[in-house]
Protein backbone atom coordinates (compact mmCIF):
# COMPACT_ATOMS: atom_id res chain seq x y z
CA UNK A 1 0.00 0.00 0.00
CA UNK A 2 0.95 3.24 -1.07
CA UNK A 3 0.35 6.00 1.62
CA UNK A 4 0.09 10.48 -0.04
CA UNK A 5 1.00 12.26 2.94
CA UNK A 6 -0.11 16.09 3.12
CA UNK A 7 3.58 17.76 3.52
CA UNK A 8 4.56 18.58 7.23
CA UNK A 9 1.95 19.61 10.18
CA UNK A 10 -0.94 19.84 7.67
CA UNK A 11 -2.23 17.13 9.97
CA UNK A 12 -3.92 15.19 7.26
CA UNK A 13 -3.47 11.15 6.46
CA UNK A 14 -5.45 10.19 3.25
CA UNK A 15 -4.26 6.82 2.06
CA UNK A 16 -4.43 6.27 -2.00
CA UNK A 17 -5.74 2.70 -1.64
CA UNK A 18 -4.11 0.17 -4.18
CA UNK A 19 -0.39 -0.95 -4.82
CA UNK A 20 2.52 0.43 -5.38
CA UNK A 21 1.71 3.46 -8.12
CA UNK A 22 -1.44 3.12 -7.86
CA UNK A 23 -3.53 6.20 -6.11
CA UNK A 24 -7.29 7.14 -5.60
CA UNK A 25 -9.06 10.48 -5.55
CA UNK A 26 -12.72 11.17 -5.16
CA UNK A 27 -13.98 14.79 -6.42
CA UNK A 28 -16.39 15.76 -3.61
CA UNK A 29 -18.92 18.51 -2.83
CA UNK A 30 -17.23 19.73 1.03
CA UNK A 31 -17.75 22.24 3.14
CA UNK A 32 -14.71 24.98 3.31
CA UNK A 33 -14.30 26.71 6.67
CA UNK A 34 -11.97 30.27 6.01
CA UNK A 35 -12.55 31.00 9.85
CA UNK A 36 -14.04 34.28 8.07
CA UNK A 37 -16.92 32.31 6.58
CA UNK A 38 -18.24 28.58 5.81
CA UNK A 39 -19.18 27.83 2.27
CA UNK A 40 -19.77 24.93 0.18
CA UNK A 41 -17.48 24.22 -2.58
CA UNK A 42 -15.44 20.96 -4.04
CA UNK A 43 -12.84 19.16 -2.86
CA UNK A 44 -10.86 15.61 -3.20
CA UNK A 45 -10.72 12.95 -0.80
CA UNK A 46 -13.41 14.78 0.97
CA UNK A 47 -11.18 17.78 1.84
CA UNK A 48 -10.68 21.04 0.10
CA UNK A 49 -7.48 21.51 -0.76
CA UNK A 50 -7.23 17.88 -1.71
CA UNK A 51 -4.42 15.63 -0.14
CA UNK A 52 -0.80 16.09 -1.00
CA UNK A 53 0.09 13.58 -3.81
CA UNK A 54 3.52 12.35 -3.51
CA UNK A 55 5.40 11.00 -6.44
CA UNK A 56 9.12 9.86 -6.78
CA UNK A 57 11.02 10.72 -10.32
CA UNK A 58 10.57 7.58 -12.97
CA UNK A 59 7.27 6.07 -10.90
CA UNK A 60 4.42 4.98 -13.51
CA UNK A 61 1.78 5.79 -11.55
CA UNK A 62 -1.97 5.11 -12.21
CA UNK A 63 -4.55 7.44 -10.42
CA UNK A 64 -8.24 6.54 -10.13
CA UNK A 65 -10.46 9.52 -9.87
CA UNK A 66 -14.03 8.98 -8.70
CA UNK A 67 -16.98 12.25 -9.52
CA UNK A 68 -19.00 11.97 -6.66
CA UNK A 69 -20.47 15.13 -8.12
CA UNK A 70 -23.79 15.67 -10.58
CA UNK A 71 -21.57 17.48 -12.88
CA UNK A 72 -18.49 16.54 -15.31
CA UNK A 73 -15.14 17.31 -13.68
CA UNK A 74 -11.94 16.85 -14.43
CA UNK A 75 -8.11 17.03 -12.99
CA UNK A 76 -5.20 18.91 -14.96
CA UNK A 77 -1.59 17.63 -13.22
CA UNK A 78 -0.19 21.31 -13.57
CA UNK A 79 3.14 21.39 -14.64
CA UNK A 80 3.68 18.02 -15.28
CA UNK A 81 4.98 16.66 -18.47
CA UNK A 82 2.94 13.67 -19.69
CA UNK A 83 0.76 11.96 -22.63
CA UNK A 84 -1.80 14.80 -24.06
CA UNK A 85 -4.34 12.53 -23.21
CA UNK A 86 -3.63 11.96 -19.38
CA UNK A 87 -3.46 16.67 -19.24
CA UNK A 88 -7.39 16.52 -18.34
CA UNK A 89 -8.43 19.12 -20.47
CA UNK A 90 -12.10 18.51 -21.17
CA UNK A 91 -12.50 19.01 -25.31
CA UNK A 92 -8.52 19.29 -25.66
CA UNK A 93 -7.83 16.19 -24.29
CA UNK A 94 -9.94 14.21 -23.21
CA UNK A 95 -13.72 14.41 -22.93
CA UNK A 96 -13.94 14.53 -19.07
CA UNK A 97 -15.44 12.62 -16.43
CA UNK A 98 -18.91 12.29 -15.87
CA UNK A 99 -20.99 12.25 -12.48
CA UNK A 100 -20.47 8.85 -10.88
CA UNK A 101 -18.10 7.74 -13.30
CA UNK A 102 -14.42 6.76 -12.45
CA UNK A 103 -11.83 7.66 -14.79
CA UNK A 104 -7.71 6.13 -14.16
CA UNK A 105 -5.16 8.35 -15.38
CA UNK A 106 -2.28 6.64 -16.22
CA UNK A 107 1.34 8.09 -17.07
CA UNK A 108 5.30 8.30 -16.55
CA UNK A 109 6.90 10.80 -13.94
CA UNK A 110 9.59 12.05 -15.98
CA UNK A 111 10.41 14.82 -13.44
CA UNK A 112 10.73 16.15 -9.70
CA UNK A 113 10.07 19.19 -7.91
CA UNK A 114 6.91 21.31 -6.47
CA UNK A 115 3.74 21.30 -8.65
CA UNK A 116 -0.16 21.11 -7.84
CA UNK A 117 -3.35 19.41 -9.61
CA UNK A 118 -7.09 21.11 -10.04
CA UNK A 119 -10.22 20.90 -11.73
CA UNK A 120 -10.11 22.09 -15.51
CA UNK A 121 -13.60 22.09 -15.97
CA UNK A 122 -16.03 25.25 -15.24
CA UNK A 123 -15.35 27.51 -11.93
CA UNK A 124 -14.18 24.14 -10.04
CA UNK A 125 -10.82 25.02 -9.30
CA UNK A 126 -11.84 28.40 -7.64
CA UNK A 127 -14.69 26.69 -5.94
CA UNK A 128 -11.69 24.20 -4.06
CA UNK A 129 -10.66 21.96 -6.38
CA UNK A 130 -6.94 22.03 -6.00
CA UNK A 131 -4.04 20.01 -4.23
CA UNK A 132 -0.52 19.77 -4.59
CA UNK A 133 2.00 17.57 -6.18
CA UNK A 134 5.65 16.81 -4.83
CA UNK A 135 8.01 14.83 -6.37
CA UNK A 136 11.10 13.28 -5.17
CA UNK A 137 13.74 13.29 -7.70
CA UNK A 138 15.81 9.96 -8.40
CA UNK A 139 18.81 11.50 -7.48
CA UNK A 140 20.40 14.43 -4.83
CA UNK A 141 19.15 17.31 -4.70
CA UNK A 142 21.81 20.23 -5.41
CA UNK A 143 20.70 21.84 -1.77
CA UNK A 144 20.33 20.58 2.17
CA UNK A 145 17.22 20.70 4.13
CA UNK A 146 16.21 19.50 7.24
CA UNK A 147 12.30 19.84 7.00
CA UNK A 148 9.65 20.01 4.32
CA UNK A 149 6.21 22.03 4.01
CA UNK A 150 3.97 22.73 1.68
CA UNK A 151 2.27 25.82 1.28
CA UNK A 152 -0.14 26.26 -0.74
CA UNK A 153 -1.68 29.88 -1.29
CA UNK A 154 -5.59 30.43 -2.70
CA UNK A 155 -8.02 33.66 -2.95
CA UNK A 156 -11.45 31.96 -1.25
CA UNK A 157 -14.43 33.96 -1.87
CA UNK A 158 -17.73 33.66 -0.24
CA UNK A 159 -18.94 33.98 -3.79
CA UNK A 160 -19.20 30.98 -6.03
CA UNK A 161 -16.92 31.08 -9.79
CA UNK A 162 -20.35 31.40 -11.83
CA UNK A 163 -21.62 33.91 -9.39
CA UNK A 164 -18.41 36.40 -9.25
CA UNK A 165 -18.15 35.80 -13.16
CA UNK A 166 -21.90 36.82 -13.47
CA UNK A 167 -21.13 39.87 -11.59
CA UNK A 168 -18.06 40.86 -13.25
CA UNK A 169 -19.74 40.51 -16.88
CA UNK A 170 -22.15 42.81 -15.25
CA UNK A 171 -19.59 45.29 -14.11
CA UNK A 172 -16.40 44.73 -14.35
CA UNK A 173 -15.28 47.08 -10.87
CA UNK A 174 -18.03 44.82 -8.70
CA UNK A 175 -15.23 43.39 -6.96
CA UNK A 176 -13.06 46.59 -6.52
CA UNK A 177 -12.93 48.05 -3.22
CA UNK A 178 -9.88 50.52 -3.63
CA UNK A 179 -11.70 53.30 -5.34
CA UNK A 180 -10.02 56.27 -5.54
CA UNK A 181 -11.70 59.03 -3.14
CA UNK A 182 -11.51 62.74 -2.54
CA UNK A 183 -9.26 63.07 0.36
CA UNK A 184 -6.58 60.95 -2.29
CA UNK A 185 -7.41 63.65 -4.59
CA UNK A 186 -6.26 66.20 -2.31
CA UNK A 187 -3.39 64.21 -1.08
CA UNK A 188 -2.08 64.05 -4.48
CA UNK A 189 -2.94 67.66 -5.13
CA UNK A 190 -0.69 68.78 -2.02
CA UNK A 191 2.23 66.86 -3.47
CA UNK A 192 1.69 66.79 -7.35
CA UNK A 193 -0.07 70.30 -7.59
CA UNK A 194 -3.45 70.92 -8.38
CA UNK A 195 -4.06 71.11 -12.21
CA UNK A 196 -0.95 68.13 -12.64
CA UNK A 197 -3.69 65.53 -10.17
CA UNK A 198 -6.64 67.44 -12.38
CA UNK A 199 -5.45 66.48 -15.31
CA UNK A 200 -4.55 63.03 -14.56
CA UNK A 201 -7.64 62.29 -12.95
CA UNK A 202 -9.19 63.49 -16.02
CA UNK A 203 -6.84 61.44 -18.63
CA UNK A 204 -7.66 58.15 -16.40
CA UNK A 205 -11.73 59.15 -16.75
CA UNK A 206 -11.54 59.76 -20.41
CA UNK A 207 -10.21 56.32 -20.69
CA UNK A 208 -13.26 54.96 -18.66
CA UNK A 209 -10.14 53.05 -16.88
CA UNK A 210 -9.02 53.81 -12.83
CA UNK A 211 -5.37 53.71 -11.45
CA UNK A 212 -7.13 51.05 -8.99
CA UNK A 213 -7.69 48.27 -11.48
CA UNK A 214 -5.08 45.93 -10.22
CA UNK A 215 -7.30 43.27 -8.80
CA UNK A 216 -10.31 42.28 -10.31
CA UNK A 217 -11.24 39.89 -7.63
CA UNK A 218 -10.86 41.33 -3.72
CA UNK A 219 -13.52 40.89 -0.85
CA UNK A 220 -11.61 37.32 -0.32
CA UNK A 221 -9.70 35.84 2.73
CA UNK A 222 -6.57 34.47 1.73
CA UNK A 223 -5.89 30.86 2.81
CA UNK A 224 -2.81 28.97 3.84
CA UNK A 225 -2.92 25.08 3.22
CA UNK A 226 -6.57 25.27 3.42
CA UNK A 227 -6.56 28.01 6.94
CA UNK A 228 -7.48 31.59 7.03
CA UNK A 229 -5.62 34.02 8.72
CA UNK A 230 -7.16 33.89 11.95
CA UNK A 231 -6.56 29.86 11.82
CA UNK A 232 -3.08 30.43 11.33
CA UNK A 233 -1.24 27.16 10.13
CA UNK A 234 1.41 26.67 11.89
CA UNK A 235 4.89 24.36 10.66
CA UNK A 236 7.35 23.56 13.52
CA UNK A 237 11.17 24.06 13.15
CA UNK A 238 13.75 23.34 15.75
CA UNK A 239 16.27 26.14 16.11
CA UNK A 240 18.96 26.06 13.36
CA UNK A 241 17.21 23.62 10.72
CA UNK A 242 17.12 24.32 7.43
CA UNK A 243 13.28 23.87 6.31
CA UNK A 244 11.77 23.64 2.54
CA UNK A 245 9.13 25.83 1.95
CA UNK A 246 7.07 25.17 -1.09
CA UNK A 247 5.24 27.94 -2.37
CA UNK A 248 2.10 27.23 -5.32
CA UNK A 249 -0.11 30.17 -5.47
CA UNK A 250 -3.34 28.16 -6.31
CA UNK A 251 -5.63 31.55 -6.56
CA UNK A 252 -8.30 31.97 -8.97
CA UNK A 253 -6.90 35.66 -9.80
CA UNK A 254 -4.47 36.76 -6.73
CA UNK A 255 -0.72 37.93 -6.91
CA UNK A 256 0.94 37.02 -4.01
CA UNK A 257 3.94 39.06 -1.99
CA UNK A 258 5.83 36.69 0.36
CA UNK A 259 8.06 37.71 3.07
CA UNK A 260 8.84 36.29 6.77
CA UNK A 261 9.98 39.18 8.61
CA UNK A 262 13.30 38.47 9.97
CA UNK A 263 14.35 35.64 8.08
CA UNK A 264 16.16 35.81 4.62
CA UNK A 265 14.65 33.43 1.72
CA UNK A 266 16.78 31.60 -0.94
CA UNK A 267 15.06 30.57 -3.49
CA UNK A 268 16.16 27.43 -5.10
CA UNK A 269 13.67 25.99 -7.08
CA UNK A 270 11.15 27.70 -9.92
CA UNK A 271 7.78 26.15 -11.29
CA UNK A 272 9.66 22.56 -10.24
CA UNK A 273 13.04 23.39 -11.84
CA UNK A 274 16.60 23.69 -9.63
CA UNK A 275 17.17 27.69 -10.05
CA UNK A 276 20.82 28.72 -9.32
CA UNK A 277 20.12 29.95 -5.46
CA UNK A 278 19.21 33.50 -4.78
CA UNK A 279 18.72 34.84 -1.39
CA UNK A 280 15.65 37.52 -1.16
CA UNK A 281 14.04 39.20 1.63
CA UNK A 282 10.12 38.92 -0.44
CA UNK A 283 9.68 37.54 -3.72
CA UNK A 284 5.98 38.08 -5.83
CA UNK A 285 4.03 35.47 -6.81
CA UNK A 286 2.08 34.51 -9.74
CA UNK A 287 -1.15 32.73 -10.20
CA UNK A 288 -0.40 29.28 -10.91
CA UNK A 289 3.22 29.54 -10.49
CA UNK A 290 5.14 27.59 -7.45
CA UNK A 291 8.28 28.83 -5.63
CA UNK A 292 10.70 26.96 -3.00
CA UNK A 293 12.97 28.16 -0.99
CA UNK A 294 14.84 27.23 1.80
CA UNK A 295 15.26 29.51 5.03
CA UNK A 296 16.44 28.90 8.51
CA UNK A 297 15.42 30.23 11.78
CA UNK A 298 18.32 30.11 14.77
CA UNK A 299 16.32 31.63 17.44
CA UNK A 300 13.59 29.57 19.43
CA UNK A 301 10.80 31.93 18.48
CA UNK A 302 7.63 32.20 15.64
CA UNK A 303 7.92 33.98 12.64
CA UNK A 304 4.74 35.19 10.31
CA UNK A 305 4.71 33.87 6.53
CA UNK A 306 3.08 37.30 5.43
CA UNK A 307 1.28 36.92 1.82
CA UNK A 308 0.34 40.55 0.94
CA UNK A 309 -2.40 40.52 -2.55
CA UNK A 310 -0.21 42.42 -4.74
CA UNK A 311 -3.26 44.71 -4.97
CA UNK A 312 -2.91 44.97 -0.99
CA UNK A 313 -6.45 44.38 -0.59
CA UNK A 314 -6.13 41.39 1.69
CA UNK A 315 -3.38 38.23 2.94
CA UNK A 316 -3.10 35.08 3.61
CA UNK A 317 -0.75 34.05 7.05
CA UNK A 318 1.07 31.43 8.66
CA UNK A 319 3.25 30.80 11.48
CA UNK A 320 6.62 29.00 11.61
CA UNK A 321 7.36 28.22 15.24
CA UNK A 322 9.39 26.09 17.38
CA UNK A 323 5.98 24.71 18.88
CA UNK A 324 2.11 24.95 18.61
CA UNK A 325 0.34 27.83 19.66
CA UNK A 326 3.35 30.59 19.24
CA UNK A 327 2.79 33.63 16.97
CA UNK A 328 4.55 36.30 15.47
CA UNK A 329 3.48 39.81 14.34
CA UNK A 330 1.16 39.88 11.84
CA UNK A 331 2.29 43.23 9.45
CA UNK A 332 -0.54 45.48 8.66
CA UNK A 333 -1.31 45.70 4.70
CA UNK A 334 0.81 48.12 2.60
CA UNK A 335 -0.96 51.07 0.89
CA UNK A 336 -2.85 49.87 -2.34
CA UNK A 337 -0.89 49.91 -5.47
CA UNK A 338 -1.86 52.72 -7.94
CA UNK A 339 -1.24 51.87 -11.61
CA UNK A 340 0.44 54.54 -13.36
CA UNK A 341 0.25 55.99 -17.18
CA UNK A 342 3.65 53.42 -17.69
CA UNK A 343 1.04 50.15 -17.07
CA UNK A 344 -1.22 51.73 -19.99
CA UNK A 345 1.79 50.83 -22.50
CA UNK A 346 -0.29 49.72 -25.23
CA UNK A 347 -1.46 53.92 -25.51
CA UNK A 348 2.11 55.18 -25.95
CA UNK A 349 3.00 58.32 -28.00
CA UNK A 350 -0.63 59.21 -27.36
CA UNK A 351 -2.05 62.29 -25.21
CA UNK A 352 -4.19 61.16 -22.32
CA UNK A 353 -4.83 64.38 -21.07
CA UNK A 354 -6.84 65.45 -24.11
CA UNK A 355 -8.66 62.00 -25.06
CA UNK A 356 -12.10 63.62 -24.95
CA UNK A 357 -10.67 65.87 -28.24
CA UNK A 358 -10.19 63.01 -30.65
CA UNK A 359 -13.83 62.26 -31.82
CA UNK A 360 -12.54 63.51 -35.48
CA UNK A 361 -10.39 60.89 -36.08
CA UNK A 362 -10.99 57.85 -38.33
CA UNK A 363 -10.34 54.32 -36.42
CA UNK A 364 -11.87 52.34 -38.50
CA UNK A 365 -9.11 50.38 -39.01
CA UNK A 366 -8.17 49.71 -35.55
CA UNK A 367 -7.59 45.90 -35.72
CA UNK A 368 -9.37 43.89 -32.61
CA UNK A 369 -12.04 46.56 -31.66
CA UNK A 370 -14.59 44.64 -31.82
CA UNK A 371 -16.71 46.26 -33.96
CA UNK A 372 -16.76 49.14 -31.80
CA UNK A 373 -17.61 52.93 -33.22
CA UNK A 374 -14.89 54.53 -32.26
CA UNK A 375 -15.89 58.05 -33.32
CA UNK A 376 -16.60 58.41 -30.28
CA UNK A 377 -13.42 58.01 -28.20
CA UNK A 378 -15.13 58.69 -24.92
CA UNK A 379 -16.60 55.40 -24.38
CA UNK A 380 -13.71 53.42 -25.56
CA UNK A 381 -11.67 51.23 -23.94
CA UNK A 382 -8.14 51.59 -24.76
CA UNK A 383 -6.74 48.03 -22.95
CA UNK A 384 -6.72 46.73 -26.22
CA UNK A 385 -4.80 49.29 -28.74
CA UNK A 386 -3.88 46.24 -31.25
CA UNK A 387 -1.61 47.14 -34.07
CA UNK A 388 0.84 48.99 -32.28
CA UNK A 389 4.48 48.05 -32.00
CA UNK A 390 5.44 47.31 -28.41
CA UNK A 391 8.66 45.17 -29.00
CA UNK A 392 10.75 47.37 -26.59
CA UNK A 393 7.85 48.17 -24.34
CA UNK A 394 9.68 46.39 -21.61
CA UNK A 395 13.13 48.95 -21.77
CA UNK A 396 10.43 52.40 -22.95
CA UNK A 397 11.31 55.33 -20.66
CA UNK A 398 7.68 55.84 -19.64
CA UNK A 399 9.60 58.95 -17.45
CA UNK A 400 7.64 61.64 -19.77
CA UNK A 401 4.57 60.16 -20.40
CA UNK A 402 0.99 61.73 -19.30
CA UNK A 403 2.79 64.96 -18.68
CA UNK A 404 1.48 65.11 -14.99
CA UNK A 405 0.31 61.61 -14.67
CA UNK A 406 1.44 60.44 -11.26
CA UNK A 407 4.36 58.44 -11.75
CA UNK A 408 5.49 55.74 -9.34
CA UNK A 409 9.29 55.98 -7.93
CA UNK A 410 11.51 54.93 -10.87
CA UNK A 411 14.82 54.92 -9.02
CA UNK A 412 13.46 51.23 -8.11
CA UNK A 413 13.27 49.36 -11.32
CA UNK A 414 12.96 45.67 -12.66
CA UNK A 415 13.61 44.17 -16.54
CA UNK A 416 10.40 42.53 -16.24
CA UNK A 417 8.33 45.62 -15.41
CA UNK A 418 7.26 48.99 -17.72
CA UNK A 419 9.66 51.81 -16.37
CA UNK A 420 7.61 53.68 -13.93
CA UNK A 421 5.06 50.87 -13.37
CA UNK A 422 2.83 51.20 -10.34
CA UNK A 423 3.25 47.51 -9.94
CA UNK A 424 7.10 47.14 -9.32
CA UNK A 425 7.61 45.61 -6.37
CA UNK A 426 9.72 46.55 -3.33
CA UNK A 427 10.79 44.75 -0.15
CA UNK A 428 8.98 45.79 2.89
CA UNK A 429 12.74 45.87 4.62
CA UNK A 430 14.35 47.63 1.78
CA UNK A 431 16.10 44.65 1.20
CA UNK A 432 16.50 42.13 -1.88
CA UNK A 433 12.82 41.77 -3.89
CA UNK A 434 13.23 38.50 -5.76
CA UNK A 435 13.00 39.53 -9.83
CA UNK A 436 12.85 37.10 -12.63
CA UNK A 437 15.86 38.48 -14.07
CA UNK A 438 17.19 37.00 -10.81
CA UNK A 439 16.64 33.46 -11.67
CA UNK A 440 19.44 30.81 -13.50
CA UNK A 441 19.09 27.68 -14.38
CA UNK A 442 21.10 25.37 -12.33
CA UNK A 443 21.83 23.40 -15.35
CA UNK A 444 20.86 23.69 -18.95
CA UNK A 445 17.75 21.41 -19.61
CA UNK A 446 17.85 21.64 -23.55
CA UNK A 447 20.45 21.58 -25.67
CA UNK A 448 21.51 25.60 -27.20
CA UNK A 449 19.91 26.31 -30.74
CA UNK A 450 17.85 29.24 -32.45
CA UNK A 451 14.68 29.06 -32.82
CA UNK A 452 12.57 28.35 -35.84
CA UNK A 453 10.38 30.68 -35.95
CA UNK A 454 8.90 33.77 -33.57
CA UNK A 455 4.70 33.56 -32.72
CA UNK A 456 3.18 36.92 -31.83
CA UNK A 457 0.72 36.88 -28.95
CA UNK A 458 -0.68 40.29 -27.95
CA UNK A 459 -2.78 39.93 -24.75
CA UNK A 460 -5.62 42.03 -25.10
CA UNK A 461 -8.91 43.05 -23.61
CA UNK A 462 -12.08 45.45 -23.12
CA UNK A 463 -11.96 45.35 -19.33
CA UNK A 464 -15.75 47.55 -19.87
CA UNK A 465 -17.43 44.36 -21.28
CA UNK A 466 -15.13 41.93 -19.44
CA UNK A 467 -14.03 40.31 -22.71
CA UNK A 468 -10.43 38.69 -22.44
CA UNK A 469 -8.45 37.78 -25.60
CA UNK A 470 -5.20 36.88 -27.52
CA UNK A 471 -4.66 38.78 -30.73
CA UNK A 472 -7.87 40.43 -30.12
CA UNK A 473 -9.93 37.06 -30.52
CA UNK A 474 -11.25 35.12 -28.32
CA UNK A 475 -11.24 31.71 -27.66
CA UNK A 476 -14.45 30.19 -29.43
CA UNK A 477 -13.86 32.29 -32.36
CA UNK A 478 -9.90 31.01 -32.87
CA UNK A 479 -8.42 28.95 -35.12
CA UNK A 480 -5.88 26.39 -33.09
CA UNK A 481 -2.33 27.45 -33.25
CA UNK A 482 -0.48 24.59 -35.06
CA UNK A 483 3.46 23.86 -34.65
CA UNK A 484 5.49 20.97 -35.86
CA UNK A 485 6.95 18.16 -33.56
CA UNK A 486 10.80 18.48 -33.03
CA UNK A 487 10.52 22.48 -33.94
CA UNK A 488 11.73 25.08 -31.81
CA UNK A 489 9.66 27.91 -31.38
CA UNK A 490 10.03 31.35 -30.00
CA UNK A 491 6.74 33.39 -28.32
CA UNK A 492 6.38 36.98 -28.17
CA UNK A 493 4.06 38.20 -25.23
CA UNK A 494 2.89 41.79 -25.92
CA UNK A 495 0.55 42.95 -22.99
CA UNK A 496 -2.12 45.06 -24.05
CA UNK A 497 -3.47 45.39 -21.38
CA UNK A 498 -3.45 47.16 -17.65
CA UNK A 499 -3.94 43.96 -16.11
CA UNK A 500 -0.99 40.78 -15.44
CA UNK A 501 -1.55 37.83 -17.41
CA UNK A 502 0.25 34.59 -16.35
CA UNK A 503 0.71 32.68 -19.16
CA UNK A 504 0.57 29.02 -18.77
CA UNK A 505 1.43 26.30 -21.82
CA UNK A 506 0.08 22.79 -20.94
CA UNK A 507 2.61 19.91 -21.85
CA UNK A 508 5.92 21.39 -22.98
CA UNK A 509 8.42 23.76 -20.80
CA UNK A 510 9.07 27.15 -21.51
CA UNK A 511 12.05 28.81 -21.82
CA UNK A 512 11.98 32.41 -20.15
CA UNK A 513 13.99 34.31 -21.68
CA UNK A 514 16.11 36.50 -19.08
CA UNK A 515 19.32 37.24 -20.91
CA UNK A 516 21.13 34.18 -19.58
CA UNK A 517 21.62 32.05 -22.76
CA UNK A 518 20.95 28.21 -21.80
CA UNK A 519 20.76 29.00 -17.80
CA UNK A 520 17.28 30.76 -19.16
CA UNK A 521 15.07 29.49 -16.24
CA UNK A 522 12.42 26.83 -17.51
CA UNK A 523 8.67 27.19 -16.00
CA UNK A 524 5.51 26.58 -16.72
CA UNK A 525 3.78 30.15 -16.26
CA UNK A 526 4.97 33.55 -17.21
CA UNK A 527 3.90 36.81 -15.83
CA UNK A 528 3.72 39.53 -18.22
CA UNK A 529 3.09 42.86 -16.81
CA UNK A 530 0.99 45.70 -18.15
CA UNK A 531 2.78 47.68 -20.73
CA UNK A 532 5.53 44.90 -21.49
CA UNK A 533 7.04 42.31 -24.00
CA UNK A 534 8.12 39.24 -22.93
CA UNK A 535 10.04 36.38 -24.79
CA UNK A 536 9.36 33.18 -24.04
CA UNK A 537 10.84 29.24 -26.12
CA UNK A 538 10.13 26.24 -26.55
CA UNK A 539 10.96 23.05 -27.76
CA UNK A 540 8.07 21.28 -29.11
CA UNK A 541 8.73 17.81 -27.79
CA UNK A 542 5.21 17.01 -27.17
CA UNK A 543 2.63 15.52 -29.91
CA UNK A 544 -1.00 15.92 -29.29
CA UNK A 545 -2.99 19.35 -28.55
CA UNK A 546 -2.42 21.40 -25.58
CA UNK A 547 -4.25 24.24 -23.50
CA UNK A 548 -2.08 27.46 -23.70
CA UNK A 549 -3.91 30.14 -21.26
CA UNK A 550 -4.09 33.04 -19.14
CA UNK A 551 -4.29 31.08 -15.69
CA UNK A 552 -6.49 33.84 -14.53
CA UNK A 553 -9.67 32.08 -14.27
CA UNK A 554 -11.92 34.82 -14.98
CA UNK A 555 -9.52 35.93 -18.02
CA UNK A 556 -9.10 32.69 -19.15
CA UNK A 557 -13.14 32.33 -18.89
CA UNK A 558 -13.57 34.98 -21.15
CA UNK A 559 -11.52 34.53 -23.88
CA UNK A 560 -7.86 34.87 -23.37
CA UNK A 561 -7.09 30.85 -24.25
CA UNK A 562 -5.60 29.27 -27.07
CA UNK A 563 -5.49 25.14 -28.15
CA UNK A 564 -1.81 24.35 -29.64
CA UNK A 565 -2.20 21.71 -31.68
CA UNK A 566 1.62 19.77 -32.48
CA UNK A 567 1.69 18.44 -35.51
CA UNK A 568 3.45 14.89 -36.05
CA UNK A 569 5.85 13.10 -33.76
CA UNK A 570 5.20 9.65 -32.76
CA UNK A 571 1.23 10.25 -32.07
CA UNK A 572 -1.23 12.48 -33.93
CA UNK A 573 -4.30 13.65 -32.07
CA UNK A 574 -7.33 11.24 -32.79
CA UNK A 575 -9.90 13.35 -35.46
CA UNK A 576 -12.72 12.63 -32.59
CA UNK A 577 -11.10 15.27 -30.00
CA UNK A 578 -9.89 17.37 -32.75
CA UNK A 579 -13.53 18.25 -33.29
CA UNK A 580 -13.86 19.16 -30.07
CA UNK A 581 -14.24 22.61 -28.43
CA UNK A 582 -13.40 23.43 -24.79
CA UNK A 583 -17.01 24.97 -22.93
CA UNK A 584 -14.26 27.36 -21.04
CA UNK A 585 -14.95 27.98 -17.37
CA UNK A 586 -12.60 29.13 -14.73
CA UNK A 587 -10.56 25.88 -14.79
CA UNK A 588 -7.19 27.25 -15.53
Amino acid sequence: MKTTLLAGALGLLLPAIGLAGEYSLTVDRVQIDTGDFVKEGIGYNGKSPGPVMRFKEGEEVSIKVTNNLDEMTSIHWHGLILPYKQDGVPGISFPGIKPGETFTYNFPITQSGTYWFHSHSGFQEPDGAYGAIVIEPAGREPFRYDRDYVVQLTDKHPHTGDRIMRNLKMMPDYYNREQQTVGEFFSDASEKGFMNTLKDRLAWGDMRMMKADVEDLQGFTGLINGKGPEQNWTGIFEPGERIRLRFINSSAMTYFDIRIPGLEMTVVQADGNNVQPVSVDEFRIGVAETFDVIVRPKDAQAYTIFAESMGRSGYARGTLAPEMGMVAEVPELREAARLTMADMGSMEGMDHGSMAGMEGMDHSNMAGMDGMDHSKMKGMDHSSMEGMDHSNMAGMDHSNMGQGSAMADTSASDPFYAQGSGLIPTAANGGKFLSYADLKAQKPLFEAREATREIEMRLTGNMERYTWSINGVKYEDADPVRLQYGERVRFKFVNETMMTHPMHLHGMWSILDVGAGQLNPVKHTISVQPGTTVYMETEVDAPGQWAFHCHLSYHAAAGMFRKIIVEGGPETPTAAVNEQSVKLGGGA
